[in-house]
């Protein structure tokens, strides 16, 4: 079998059976894989070849994104071994493979407190910049999630989000009333036209702000902090997980525990964010 026609093979399977982002994950290795293999047999590929793929693939890339794309290869592989061809042997699956696109070593991650939190969104005096930190610390809001927001995007509690991370076509955030109100009102200050993005600034100025105001309280302060303390104050102040994970961190592989927890309704996400915040000024 050519790897072409087993590529081709695997597509239709994930196109069927898996999310659009699994399915667009697989998509793009595969196509690069098919380019200087496509006409040989899949049997034929060396696990020497697949550490040479990978490693010209994945140069200068963190060990978690090289895990990841050896996965998908060799669950590819797996596939066509488990319905295809099954006296073949994944390549993948050699000491040397294993060891080069290990698992990471898990990060402990710093956790900051609800008063650390709440004295860096306080004493950031632009109002700009302090409604970009409550955002991301109220609402869980990724960095580019907050950048990419429009006037048009605000439903009085609900931000939608448009091709968010997760793959969906739409996502929601919800946030506290008062910082609702206190977003409109920039907007309107700022005479914002729908269409026009709130906080038209990029990336790494954006970063540079938070980590401004990390220096100003001398702590290590990083984006992804602040939607990490969203997720764990939140958690820590009796929150049920599916409010945690459907509602502020909104992961996209957490189908397991979705299919368990059914629905969660506009009113319950809104109670539960306001109750949350409701000393918040």
């Amino acid at each position: 079998m050519k790897v072409s026609d087993a590529i081709a093979f695997c597509l239709r399977y994930h196109s069927i059976n898996s999310k659009p982002n699994t399915l667009a994950h697989y998509e793009f290795l595969l196509k690069k894989f098919k380019k200087p293999y496509k006409d040989r047999l899949i049997e034929s590929i060396t696990t020497e070849e697949i550490i040479s793929f990978l490693a010209d693939m994945s140069e200068g890339r963190k060990q978690n994104t090289k895990r990841s794309r050896y996965t998908t290869l060799s669950a590819f592989f797996n596939l066509i071994a488990n319905t295809l061809l099954p006296e073949m042997k994944n390549p993948c699956q050699s000491p040397a493979a294993k060891s080069l696109f290990r698992k990471p070593k898990i990060t402990q991650w710093v956790i900051f407190d609800k008063d650390t939190i709440d004295e860096a969104i306080f004493r950031t005096i632009n109002t700009r910049n302090r409604i970009m930190l409550e955002l991301m610390a109220r609402g869980g809001m990724r960095i580019n999630e907050v950048l990419g927001l429009k006037p048009e995007d605000i439903d009085d509690q609900k931000l939608w989000l448009h091709d968010p991370k997760s793959g969906k076509e739409q996502e929601v955030v919800f946030i506290p009333k008062k910082l609702s109100g206190r977003l409109r009102g920039y907007i309107r200050e700022k005479n914002i036209l729908p269409g026009q993005r709130i906080f038209p600034i990029t990336y790494a100025a954006a970063r540079k702000i938070v980590i401004k105001v990390g220096m100003m309280l001398e702590i290590k302060l990083r984006p992804h902090d602040l939607r990490r303390h969203a997720a764990t104050y939140a958690s820590r102040s009796g929150v049920p997980i599916e409010i945690v994970s459907k509602v502020i961190l909104r992961h996209s592989d957490l189908s397991t525990t979705q299919r368990y927890l059914g629905k969660v309704s506009d009113s319950e996400a809104i109670r539960w964010i306001e109750n949350l915040h409701i000393s918040g000024t």
